[in-house]
């Protein structure tokens, strides 16, 4: 008796059963699954592994996989059974995507009758008119009620049941073989779209502007049509490479006592981030979860003034206007430096308390993938006290592929402290330095670097010529 309930709960449990033109159809659903692992990349693309204990009667029949992603990937779909992979096979294969609407439904009932409930709320009386729908183009619908035509008629429309060919959630339907009167754990994966992730980070500077803190947080968001219950979830960080085609859908220090959530590790070309805890990720639900956490760590403010390869080839007979005197935090992320998780690619927005300890929002900067042992630029603004300004001093010719040209660039500090503002000037052609009143570096073969030291209310002015060779 235990064991005939068991199976019976089992059977129940796993599937339903409906009769199709005489043949058995099994059903599964969402609440058969014993496992469920959700994989999700940076380009809106999501793996899906789904687990469910199985049992089919032995030889071919029609098995229904339901509650799979709207936007899956059908040509990426692979099923296999874990524990009787010799004796399970899928034959055939379909998507069923023609999911319930009320116009889909109408429109199967068109040249049919239906019911039409007629409520009168002034005398508090409802009555069932019969009626044949006649038309549904573009909602408007026609019906035929006691020999007239009726355009339209008010009231609820009932219909006798749901069309076999329409489905109430995305379905795989497939035609299997089967060698075993035993269950089979099968496990089902694919690839869907509208499942994607990316990575934020709140960092909070010191009152010196040396040290900083950093939470990181993952936002996982899911409009893929289908709902993943306690699944297992895996970041991958990195740019997976996708053929060019349109995808075919039939229609202090790092916490160690607070430990991350997520595990990282090296993944072939890219990073997985491995949540060490089942979650819920519902259809159309955006989902955070913390990803790092690390105080203390140094980190330095500069400042950068970019040129333009247009000043070199070109006579400007007055003053360039003032020019953007960019601020860059940076930090290394190392070990040494309590960090070393590598960061996936995100936003990361700053912040700092004022005078009375309120904290303020100072800037944001999209950050690339980042691996430890490298450093992190952040561009949060324009320095306020700093005023830079350039003029050319001279500009000559000299032959028709050589110019000589001189610069000057004013800067004034009006801070409080100490400061350097580096000059990066992309040149652009091959060139030579012929006087100059600070040093210099050949940044690379077209781009000239200059490191600017200005003391508190102080003005300096850089002063140099170059040769230019077109």
């Amino acid at each position: 008796m235990t064991s005939f309930y068991l199976f019976s709960l089992l059977f129940t449990l796993a599937f339903c059963l409906s009769l199709n033109g005489g043949n058995v159809v099994l059903k599964s659903a969402a609440e058969n699954q014993i496992n469920i692992e959700v994989t999700v990349y940076n380009n809106n693309l999501g793996l899906i592994k789904d687990v469910r204990e199985i049992t089919l009667p032995k030889g071919e029949g029609e098995l229904r996989f339901m509650d799979v992603a709207a936007y899956i990937l059908p040509a990426t779909v692979h099923v296999k059974s874990l524990n009787r992979p010799d004796e399970f096979e899928v034959l055939e294969q379909n998507y069923e995507y023609d999911l319930i609407s009320r116009f889909k439904l109408l429109k199967k009932y068109v040249g049919k009758e239906v019911k039409i409930l007629d409520r009168n709320e002034y005398l508090g009386k409802q009555e069932f008119v019969k009626a044949l729908l006649i038309s549904n183009n573009d909602g408007n619908l026609i019906f035929k009620i006691n020999g007239e035509i009726y355009l339209g008629y008010p009231g609820e429309i009932i219909l006798p049941k749901i069309p076999e060919d329409l489905i109430a959630r995305p379905t795989l339907t497939w035609l299997y073989r089967n060698d075993s009167q035993k269950s089979h754990t099968i496990e089902v994966s694919y690839l869907t779209k509208s499942l994607n992730w990316n990575a934020d980070y709140v960092l909070i500077l010191n009152k010196n502007d040396t040290q900083a803190e950093i939470t990181g947080w993952v936002t996982v968001e899911n409009t893929s049509g289908a709902t993943y219950r306690n699944a297992k979830l895996k970041l991958i960080a990195g740019e997976v490479n996708r053929a060019e085609r349109e995808d075919y859908i039939f229609k202090g220090r790092y916490s160690r006592a607070r430990k991350s959530q997520f595990k990282e590790k090296e993944f072939f070309e890219y990073h997985i981030y491995d949540l060490q805890r089942k979650t819920t990720i519902k259809d159309n639900q955006t989902r955070q979860i913390q990803l790092l956490e690390a105080n203390g760590f140094k980190i330095k403010k500069e400042y950068f003034i970019y040129g333009a390869q247009g000043y070199f080839t070109s006579a400007y007979e007055e003053k360039i206007p003032k020019l953007d005197v960019n601020t860059f935090l940076i930090f290394k992320n190392s070990s040494q430096n309590h960090l070393g998780m590598p960061f996936p690619a995100g936003v990361i927005r700053v912040y700092k308390k004022d005078s009375r300890g309120s904290l303020q929002f100072i800037g944001e900067d999209d950050i690339p993938h980042t691996p430890r042992d490298e450093d992190i630029r952040i561009k949060v603004g324009k320095a306020f006290d700093i005023i830079a300004e350039r003029k050319q001093t001279y500009f000559k010719e000299v032959s028709p592929d050589t110019i000589e040209t001189e610069w000057e660039i004013n800067l004034r500090n009006h801070k409080k402290t100490d400061i350097t503002v580096t000059l990066i000037e992309p040149v652009g052609y091959d060139w030579e330095i012929i006087s100059s009143t600070h040093p210099y570096v050949k940044e690379d073969i077209h781009t000239l670097r200059f490191d600017i030291p200005v003391k508190r209310d102080r003005e300096v002015k850089l002063r140099y010529r170059a040769r230019i060779i077109l």
